[in-house]
């Protein structure tokens, strides 16, 4: 049988990011969070935490805190039609880690969220991470759902189609009188500031290519923050791709100008999640997609 208490733990360490703050999250002592990760170490001869500032689990340690999570999912489920089993106190609110990129997360997810916690009472552990990589999340079980650009189910999980994310190329007025004048050409982008993301982000060179046929070489700003993104083009720092959902009010306002009217990118999303703990899992995924509906293209 596994050491469901060891187990805690190890899951509180790598929540709360050290085993001090473990300890204040459990009602423990530093030393016995210690003692019980150590025993079950030994017990499992292996490692299940990396020291570090954070935390960090090892291959077997996200595992078993992925194990975790679905016990307390399921375990939360029972006590809902059980109320007895949730003891005097009443049971804790159940915590759904989904993995959500960043322009969703500025955009049209917020309503979503705040619905189906209103609705549940639920917690959310929102992990951030690029669209084409938040399937691997799901994959290695460390959240419970993801939205991903990624279109192939991923093992275990349900997809639905949500719809698409509108970007349009746009940036101030100023920006664009003085680098495109002449118009959007080769010429002109070669020598324009554009604005990326991380390296993931490929969103402005697939516009180039799809609008002029040509592969894009500018000068790059990296702007890690879909707001910092948008504010630096509002500021004049660059061109870049931003959703259509958070720039049309600034569009409208002249704050920015579309470089192409038109010629915009579509970038299809889905919701992938885990069978298990259906019904908790299943609200979110109805929320999600009704929300979705309401805010992204059609299709996609």
């Amino acid at each position: 049988m596994l050491d469901y208490p060891a187990l805690a733990a190890v899951t509180a360490i790598l929540r709360e990011g050290s085993f001090e703050r473990a300890a204040t999250a459990l009602g423990v002592t530093p030393s016995a969070v210690s003692q019980r990760v150590r025993a079950l170490e030994e017990r499992l001869g292996a490692v299940l935490i990396v020291r570090g500032h954070p935390c960090a689990p090892t291959a077997i340690g996200a595992q078993l805190c992925a194990h975790v999570e679905h016990v307390a999912l399921l375990e939360s489920e029972l006590a809902a039609r059980l109320p007895e089993l949730a003891g005097a106190h009443g049971a804790s609110a159940t915590t759904i880690r989904i993995a959500v990129n960043g322009d969703s997360l500025t955009s049209w997810f917020p309503p979503a969220a705040a619905a189906f916690a209103e609705e549940t009472g639920a917690l959310l552990d929102l992990v951030l991470d690029d669209e084409k990589l938040t399937a691997e999340r799901l994959r290695s079980g460390d959240v419970f759902a993801a939205i991903t650009a990624d279109a192939s189910p991923v093992q275990g999980c349900r997809i639905l189609a949500l719809g698409s994310l509108r970007y349009v190329a746009a940036a101030s007025p100023d920006f664009a009188r003085r680098h495109f004048a002449e118009g959007v050409t080769a010429e002109t982008l070669t020598h324009a500031p554009v604005l990326r993301f991380d390296r993931n982000d490929i969103l402005q060179s697939q516009w180039v290519r799809g609008s002029l046929g040509i592969e894009l070489a500018a000068p790059i700003h990296w702007i890690p923050s879909t707001q910092g993104f948008l504010d630096m083009a509002i500021a004049g720092l660059g061109w870049g791709l931003h959703p259509l959902v958070i720039a049309q009010p600034h569009l409208d306002a002249g704050r920015l100008v579309e470089l192409m009217p038109g010629k915009q990118v579509d970038m299809p999303l889905y919701w992938q999640y885990s069978r298990l703990g259906a019904k908790l899992l299943e609200r979110l995924s109805a929320t999600v997609s009704r929300v979705a509906r309401q805010t992204l293209v059609k299709g996609g």
